[in-house]
């Protein structure tokens, strides 16, 4: 294949992205919606797909891209041998989800051969990073564009480059200070709604790249974000998931005033009836959240609160800012106000030099918790984080032996935690047709809990009682209670 030219107007700089200028607040200006009479005429009749990874931040820069690409008047298709378009929004989080691109690329060549003036595209967290984008640049010669979660609303004028000039384009923005508002979108879901109430981190975990990939903390205005999930309760939305990095630590980048709490109870203001929290950090919660998460109804009682490791030497290791009497001290006060809470968290086993007797600690709160879910990982390395220039003597064998451990502790917790909901009436509600059985109707109770029950597609979008009659642990199965 005849490589085109390749023209860099900003290369993925991570010494540039992990540096922060707390004096200044971060301005507010709005989205970038024109394109050229050129790339409008080149959409006509051609086709996207738009493949997604990772977390919840990627779904929703997701539903922007794809309002986007929609108003150009690109169709949507699944098949990315045929799309004239291809797209991947990549994570970062962990070296597979990396190999996982280079794969899907791989199978992409013989497409590209046979269609020179395809075009396909790099951008998420993954395009933010310098190591992936040097080996996408020259081992796979038909990505026509890499851009990162900075210059989202850039996208026409990115495209314009490619089609206009024929180049292989990378613009990757490295140090991002502003929050754009007014940002088309196409919600994937018709009754629940993801909502960034803020971006990027500031914390700098030495494990995680986040700070790096998604820039520093800025948080959007209370009237701003209760002004989207108004205009979402008036389209018939039931659900918002409010949406940041640490979400309590919202505001810490804003005049006073403007606290986590105080956005929580002015969304809860709003009526919609369900609001839920992804995610939160241990260091940043006062009281104040759980006093207003008891008091209205519509917050649901369901928290993800990482702990990440139970040894208060591996924390410090971690730069995590709290200590596990710290934590055992939230999970009390949050039980106190809200005696049923789901409580899941993540944890990470294998972190560099992490002890035997370190690894026990962890063990032993996860034991006196008793989490009602968790997310366990071995822990990855991440170029350009700290953690990874860490020279680690513990093997791949032992980290998996401690993942097994304590795998099979929280899936006890976790059992039990389940079937103690069997006999229940729980309050569901229903997104779509089940997965695995197409004769049952699927969603979650307020408790974040999956439950399936016999039914047809009318259920979708109602709230509805359901009895619980059966646990499998990660789903419930139940029966109408109306």
């Amino acid at each position: 294949m005849k490589r085109k030219k390749l023209k860099i107007i900003s290369a993925p700089d991570l010494k540039m992205a992990g540096r922060r200028n707390f004096k200044e607040n971060s301005p507010t200006r709005h989205a970038q919606l024109k394109y050229t009479t050129e790339l409008k005429e080149w959409a006509k009749n051609k086709t996207y797909c738009l493949m997604t990874y990772g977390c919840q931040a990627n779904v929703r820069d997701s539903e922007i891209l794809s309002a986007y690409l929609r108003k150009l008047g690109l169709k949507k298709i699944d098949d990315m041998f045929e799309a004239d378009l291809v797209l991947f929004n990549t994570c970062a989080i962990r070296e597979n989800a990396e190999n996982k691109i280079y794969g899907e690329l791989g199978r992409l060549k013989a497409s590209c051969e046979n269609n020179p003036d395809k075009i396909v595209g790099i951008c998420g967290c993954m395009a933010q990073e310098e190591t992936p984008v040097t080996y996408v640049k020259n081992h796979f010669p038909y990505v026509n564009l890499i851009f990162g979660t900075h210059n989202i609303d850039s996208i026409y004028s990115l495209l314009d480059s490619c089609v206009t000039e024929k180049y292989r384009l990378i613009d990757v923005i490295s140090n991002q200070d502003d929050i754009v508002e007014d940002l088309p979108s196409i919600r994937f879901d018709q009754y629940k709604a993801f909502v960034n109430i803020m971006y990027g981190c500031d914390n700098f975990c030495t494990y995680c790249i986040v700070p790096y990939t998604r820039g520093k903390q800025r948080s959007r205005s209370i009237e701003d974000v209760v002004k989207e999930v108004n205009c979402l309760i008036e389209k018939g939305y039931k659900e918002v998931t409010l949406l940041g990095q640490n979400v309590n630590a919202y505001g810490y980048d804003l005049p006073e005033g403007n606290s986590f709490d105080e956005l929580l109870r002015q969304v809860a203001l709003t009526k919609i009836k369900r609001i839920r929290i992804m995610t939160s950090h241990p260091a940043y919660f006062k009281e104040e959240v759980f006093k207003v998460m008891a008091e209205y109804d519509n917050i649901m009682p369901a928290l993800h609160l990482p702990l990440q490791s139970g040894s208060d030497e591996v924390l410090k290791r971690m730069n995590r800012k709290y200590d596990s009497a710290r934590y055992l001290e939230l999970v009390d006060m949050l039980r106190k106000y809200i005696p049923d809470v789901y409580l899941s968290t993540d944890i990470i086993v294998g972190f560099p030099n992490e002890t035997a007797d370190e690894f026990q600690k962890t063990l032993d709160i996860v034991e006196k918790i008793k989490f009602d879910g968790a997310y366990t990982f071995i822990y990855s390395p991440r170029a350009g984080t700290p953690a990874a220039r860490i020279k680690d003597m513990v093997s791949k064998e032992e980290k998996m032996e401690r993942f097994n451990q304590l795998l099979s502790l929280v899936n006890k917790a976790a059992t039990e935690s389940a079937n103690k909901q069997v006999g229940t009436v729980v309050e569901v509600l229903f997104d779509g047709v089940s997965k695995r059985d197409n004769s049952m109707i699927s969603g979650y109770s307020r408790h974040n809990r999956l439950v399936h029950v016999k039914g047809d597609e009318s259920l979708i979008g109602q709230i509805r009682r359901v009895k619980i009659i059966a646990s499998h642990t990660f789903s419930l199965i139940g029966e109408l209670d109306d």
